[in-house]
């Protein structure tokens, strides 16, 4: 079957051409515009040379040169491979050699480790998008203005349904960043019925902070808008005063965001502020406090936050709550349309709902990457059985809700118990000291793994750790509880405001 994804832009450019597509600072595109000249760096890219499926590495913040660079490369039946803009030399050469890239787009303020990068991996061509008032990349680049300068735009390059549209590697919180091969018709698919879930209509303006880079931004934000034939507002760094500037300019009628972004935003003072046009919140990326959510709704009043569960590997959405109605909170909802998830023991076994009867979750359905690049051994470790295997652990109730305990690998055994980090964590959020907090388990020669709390303080009042001991003492089970408390300025955090444990370890 021949379907090419840029087709979202080319339908929706052809229903409202005059329309605006994104809005950056001062500047607006439209969907004839940005259709235009995404069009002229598809014929560009073909005029190097580039073969079908050849990879192109995009290493960019949220700039409208990301968009035409997208749709450009999907247009010309190129593979696109979003690099986070922050990542250091050695690191973009590793996803260059690896991903086979034979052009990298990057941006002039992080342009010397890219260049450095590319210097180390033969046949990389390097084109540079320059800052304003700037005409001069560095040695050895090209400027990103010479992939406007086709004349002809051509035609949408064919491409199969099943052929890879973007090579998007995971985290890598174990060993080196895989990449995941979502195809033309699984990212279609994962934006029609996320789109379709929280009602995106054409008049909806988003809110695009949340990094292109990441699955998250790219399928449920961008890849939604243009789906629909909306509007988004690209902010390239999360800063909650930005988003509401963005949210009274520009009307905007829905916020995607990870936990830490809501907790940012929920404690900023609106006074004098107009954010009466939002409508709805989704959340991802991490499992969201429950006082995270009561906060944030009662200063938003008449917004609700929906929160949905997904990963690099199935293009974005898994499992969502659908309306304010029918959510539960602290839950991730039920599967979206046409996907099927398992809570399974250690055998493959699916487990009965109930708390009790917490298990690995597993996905089939048409959001599951095609595999691993390059990588058959580990694609046919996370395919056991024929159900992708994801690492998280969870359990349904009995209307089949799902709520997600932990990460497999975060599960803290404490002298033969289970201790899973966010029931403690949702604990810790309702503490009023407490701004954030993350649990991790520490070594111990006696219990195997001792509780452990960190923490940022709320204000500038110093955080009383052994009050905080006994106010989780109080509410936990006595193998719960931390034991120890250490308090830290400020949690560190990924390029989309996840909390990391692995540095916190």
């Amino acid at each position: 079957m021949s379907f090419n994804l840029a087709t979202m832009l080319t339908e929706s450019r052809s229903g409202s051409p005059d329309k605006p597509l994104c809005h950056f600072g001062d500047l607006t595109f439209s969907y004839a515009q940005v259709d235009e000249i995404s069009g002229r760096v598809a014929a560009s890219l073909r005029g190097l040379g580039l073969a079908r499926g050849d990879k192109v590495a995009v290493h960019l913040p949220n700039l409208p040169q990301f968009l035409f660079s997208y749709f450009g490369i999907l247009k010309a039946g190129l593979v696109m491979v979003p690099l986070n803009p922050l990542l250091r030399a050695a690191e973009i050469a590793y996803h260059l050699e690896d991903s086979g890239a034979k052009v990298l787009v990057t941006y002039q303020s992080f342009a010397a480790e890219a260049v450095k990068a590319a210097s180390e991996v033969d046949g990389v061509t390097t084109f540079v998008v320059t800052l304003p008032g700037s005409d001069q990349p560095l040695d050895g680049t090209r400027h990103y203005d010479e992939l406007y300068a086709a004349e002809n735009t051509g035609d949408v390059e064919p491409a199969n349904a099943d052929d890879t549209a973007v090579l998007i590697y995971t985290s890598g919180t174990t060993g080196h960043p895989k990449g995941a091969e979502l195809t033309h018709f699984q990212l279609y698919m994962n934006c029609t019925v996320s789109g379709e879930l929280f009602g995106f209509q054409d008049d909806d303006i988003g809110v695009a902070v949340l990094p292109l880079f990441h699955v998250f931004g790219l399928s449920s934000v961008l890849n939604v808008c243009v789906r629909f034939g909306g509007t988004i507002v690209l902010i390239p760094r999360f800063e909650a005063g930005t988003v509401l500037d963005a949210i009274e300019r520009h009307r905007c009628t829905v916020f995607a965001g990870v936990p830490t972004m809501y907790y940012a935003l929920a404690h900023e003072d609106l006074t004098g502020r107009d954010v009466s046009s939002l409508r709805v919140g989704s959340s991802g990326g991490a499992a969201i406090p429950g006082e995270t959510i009561r906060l944030f709704e009662e200063k938003f009043a008449g917004v609700v936050i929906l929160e949905g569960y997904g990963l690099s590997e199935t293009a974005s959405t898994t499992t969502f709550n659908i309306s304010a109605e029918q959510r539960k909170v602290l839950s991730i909802g039920k599967p979206i349309w046409g996907v099927q998830v398992r809570v399974v023991d250690e055998d493959g076994t699916p487990l009965p709902p109930g708390p009790d009867n917490v298990g690995e979750i597993v996905i089939r359905g048409h959001n599951v990457m095609k595999g691993y690049h390059n990588r058959p051994q580990e694609t046919a470790e996370a395919f056991r059985g024929g159900w992708f295997h994801t690492g998280d652990l969870a359990y349904a109730d009995e209307d089949g809700y799902l709520f997600v305990v932990d990460r497999k690998k975060d599960l803290i055994i404490r002298g033969g118990y289970n201790v899973y980090p966010r029931e403690i964590e949702e604990v810790l959020y309702t503490h009023p000291a407490i701004g954030e907090a993350a649990v991790i388990g520490r070594a111990d020669d006696k219990l195997g793994e001792e509780v452990v709390a960190i923490v940022s303080p709320a204000s500038d009042a110093p955080v009383d750790t052994a009050a905080v001991i006994e106010y989780c003492r109080e509410r936990l089970a006595s193998y719960k509880y931390p034991r120890e408390v250490r308090v830290v300025a400020e949690l560190p955090k990924g390029p989309t405001g996840k909390i990391l444990k692995k540095e916190l370890r």
